[in-house]
């Protein structure tokens, strides 16, 4: 499907989807409690879907009903099949750890854009704490071979490949036989996603112990609890909404917890610091169109905020600079170089540097845009095409459907003026 995009004037009200983050883990916190765990106000998307379908081939018996899967969790047994973890690099890596408690042998698949994320450094730090896993270099495919347990012990990785390493340990930290030490040789980047590991494994009755800087963790023997747990609405998704308040109109977002530990929380301070109106007041958040300037920020720990940012900067004022984007070439696309491909196409003038991407605000023109398969460069793009001069085309639309399937109907019914075609 292709969606073409006209500037607009939104106004309106919308609620933001569940979060993609804490869906899984929910969901894989409740695969390893006994017994039946609840998941409230889950995110169905492509992701989600993929590690509840994984799950269910490890064992878990996942019931989809409106607003609440339910899950029934327990011990592991060997997949008939092949775990293929279609796009989804959380789902992957966390479904690696969980595969080392399984009597017998699991291999880990994904799409095509699936092999293409590193997951060497997670292999070394599971088989350090005793698992037997064997990588393809380095990336997926991935073999493990269990023996029904793990022993667990000391183990060190980096922390500035992906959090999603250290969040796959300490989600099976506490079933190991000694628990774990965990050690970080390299600070850790994005850590408000292993604070949200952490955050979802209290609620299932699991206690981390961590040092103040977080390169430290301890873990000892528990056993997770069965739960009703009930997900929070998705700051990642309402970034690109509260982005098209700020660029086309007025937009109130409601669904948002306060203080949430999610890391794209921090949009609210992005966009205050280019300028924008924002409005905060418990879970609802309201963007209106504003004169936006320029902006230095730092993406290294919400590395998701990368798209959006760069389009709102595309408007602003002067020059922006945004830092820590190093490891976003091994997103599911390579995200640097896709939204600099963009931009470019849209007239905007911009630096690509190793670790920096400097972006020369103008008036940006309409362009045809491949998103390269990623929802977020997608969903970025269209935003920014609600504020460009004539008409931006984005092609492979419907890949929005990893995070936010109902992407393309909230920004119409905020009244942005789209079109669709090709979608049969």
């Amino acid at each position: 499907m292709e969606v073409s995009v006209r500037r607009s004037e939104l106004g309106g009200r919308a609620r933001a989807p569940p979060s993609k983050s804490f869906t899984h883990r929910g969901l894989l916190c409740a695969a390893l409690a006994d017994g039946r765990s609840r998941v409230l106000s889950p995110l169905a998307s492509d992701d989600t879907e993929a590690t509840a379908w994984v799950l269910e081939r490890l064992g878990a018996e996942v019931t989809q009903k409106p607003g609440v899967w339910e899950v029934e969790g327990g011990a592991l047994h060997e997949p008939g099949e092949n775990l293929h973890c279609r796009e989804s690099g959380t789902t992957l890596r966390m479904a690696m750890a969980l595969c080392t408690l399984v009597d017998g042998s699991c291999t880990l698949t994904g799409a095509a854009s699936l092999s293409r994320r590193p997951v060497g450094s997670l292999v070394d730090g599971l088989n350090q704490l005793g698992a037997c896993c064997v990588s393809d270099g380095g990336f997926p495919p991935v073999l493990v071979r269990g023996e029904g347990s793990l022993r667990g012990g000391a183990a060190e990785m980096p922390g500035d490949v992906s959090s999603q390493f250290v969040s796959a340990i300490l989600l099976v930290a506490p079933l190991t036989e000694e628990g774990v030490a965990l050690g970080l040789t390299t600070p850790l980047e994005s850590r408000p996603y292993v604070m949200m590991t952490m955050e979802a494994q209290r609620a299932f009755g699991v206690d981390v112990g961590a040092a103040p800087d977080m390169d430290e963790f301890t873990v000892d023997r528990q056993r997770y609890e069965q739960a009703d747990y009930r997900v929070e609405g998705d700051w990642s998704s309402a970034s690109y909404l509260l982005a098209a308040g700020a660029l086309a109109g007025s937009v109130e977002l409601v669904g948002l917890k306060a203080g949430s530990s999610q890391a794209d929380a921090a949009m609210v301070e992005a966009l205050r610091v280019m300028g924008a109106d924002v409005s905060q007041r418990g879970g609802s958040v309201a963007v209106e169109r504003s004169g936006l300037k320029g902006i230095a920020f730092d993406v290294a720990d919400c590395p998701d905020l990368f798209p959006i940012l760069s389009a709102l900067c595309a408007t602003a004022e002067g020059e922006s600079v945004i830092r820590g984007i190093r490891r976003l070439r091994l997103k599911e696309s390579d995200r640097v170089a896709a939204v600099a491909e963009g931009l470019a196409r849209m007239g905007v003038k911009v630096v690509e540097e190793e670790n920096r991407f400097i972006i020369h605000g103008s008036a940006p023109r309409g362009g045809v845009i491949d998103p390269h398969g990623d929802h977020r460069i997608a969903m970025a793009f269209g935003v920014l095409g609600l504020a460009a001069e004539g008409e931006t085309t984005i092609m492979d639309a419907d890949c929005v459907s990893k995070s936010f399937p109902g992407f393309w109907d909230a920004l119409e019914g905020l009244g942005a003026e789209l079109r669709r075609s090709g979608d049969g």
